[in-house]
C-alpha cells in the first residue's frame, strides 16, 4: 500500500489545512490505465477491485485503486466527506498517478463519481464501465421523511446489509449530491460505455441503467442486465461479466488511440 498527499483543488492561501493522505495501489503497465472507483463507505480491497487488478496485472495493463478520504486506509473522518470531496480525491489521484488515457470502472456510488470525473477530464477519460451505477441517488434513494431527517438533524443512520456498522448519511454529503446531479439532461461523453446492472438489486432499481444509457451522448453504450443479479455483482459469474466488459472497453479505447 502506498499513499500520497496531493495539493488541494483551490488556491485559498488563508486555508493552511492539508488534504487527507490517500492510500492507493498502482500497478504500472500499458494503457489505458484502469481506475477503480469504490462505492459509498466501501474501500479498495473489495472483491471486484481485486479481481480487476489481478486481471490487469496478468495482461500487463496499468491499474489503479484507492480509498477515498475517510474510507479504508486513507486519512480523514468519514462524516466530514462529501460527494464533491470524493470526486476531488479521484481527480487528485488520477492527476498525480496517471499520465495517459484512462478507463474508469465505477461501482454503485463510484458510478456517479465516474461520470463527474469523466466530465471534469474529457481529454483523459476514454471509456467507462458502470457496475450497479447509482448517479443522483441522493434524489431517489431516500424517502421524503429520511431527507427531512437529514436536513433537520444533520445525519441519519440506517441498517447496513454489508457490515456491522450502520450506514451514515450526513447533511453535507446529501446537499453535495443534490448539487452535483448528472441525470438532469444529456451527459457529454462520447467513448465506449458498458453498464452492468442486477435486476434483483434492492438498492438501485434496474430501470435506472437503461435510463442512464439513454442520457449518455455516446452511441457506443451497451447495458447488460443480470436477471438474478444483486447489488454487489460479486459472484464468480458476475466477475466474469465485469472482466469481459472491462476488456471490451479497454480494447476499444486502445484501438482508437
Amino acid at each position: 500500500m502506498r499513499e500520497f498527499r496531493a495539493a488541494p483543488n483551490h488556491t485559498d492561501m488563508t486555508d493552511a489545512s492539508e488534504p487527507p493522505r490517500l492510500a492507493f495501489h498502482h500497478s504500472p503497465g500499458t494503457g489505458p490505465t484502469i481506475v477503480f472507483l469504490c462505492g459509498y463507505a466501501s474501500d479498495m480491497n473489495g472483491t471486484k477491485a481485486l479481481a480487476i487488478e489481478a486481471w490487469a496485472q496478468a495482461r500487463g495493463q496499468a491499474f489503479l485503486r484507492f480509498d477515498y478520504a475517510g474510507c479504508g486506509e486513507s486519512e480523514g473522518a468519514f462524516e466530514d466527506q462529501t460527494l464533491a470531496s470524493w470526486r476531488d480525491d479521484a481527480l487528485r489521484v488520477i492527476d498525480t498517478m496517471v499520465a495517459g488515457p484512462v478507463v474508469l470502472v465505477g461501482s454503485s456510488m463510484g458510478g456517479w463519481i465516474m461520470l463527474l470525473v469523466a466530465m471534469a477530464r474529457p481529454e483523459l477519460v476514454k471509456g467507462l464501465v458502470g457496475i450497479a451505477a447509482a448517479p443522483d441517488f441522493t434524489d431517489w434513494a431516500y424517502s421524503a421523511a429520511e431527507k427531512a431527517a437529514i436536513l433537520a438533524h444533520g445525519r441519519i443512520a440506517q441498517p447496513n446489509d454489508y457490515g456491522d456498522r450502520p450506514t451514515i448519511t450526513t447533511r453535507g454529503f446529501w446537499t453535495s449530491g443534490e448539487a452535483n446531479k448528472v441525470m438532469t439532461g444529456p451527459i457529454p461523453f462520447d467513448g465506449p460505455v458498458r453498464l452492468l446492472q442486477g435486476q434483483r438489486d434492492p438498492e438501485v432499481p434496474w430501470e435506472r441503467a437503461p435510463m442512464l444509457a439513454g442520457l449518455i451522448r455516446s452511441d457506443a453504450v451497451q447495458t447488460l442486465l443480470v436477471k438474478d443479479g444483486d447489488h454487489r455483482l460479486s459472484r464468480e459469474s458476475d466477475i466474469a461479466l465485469i472482466l469481459r466488459a472491462v476488456e471490451d472497453v479497454s480494447s476499444l479505447c486502445s484501438s482508437s488511440s
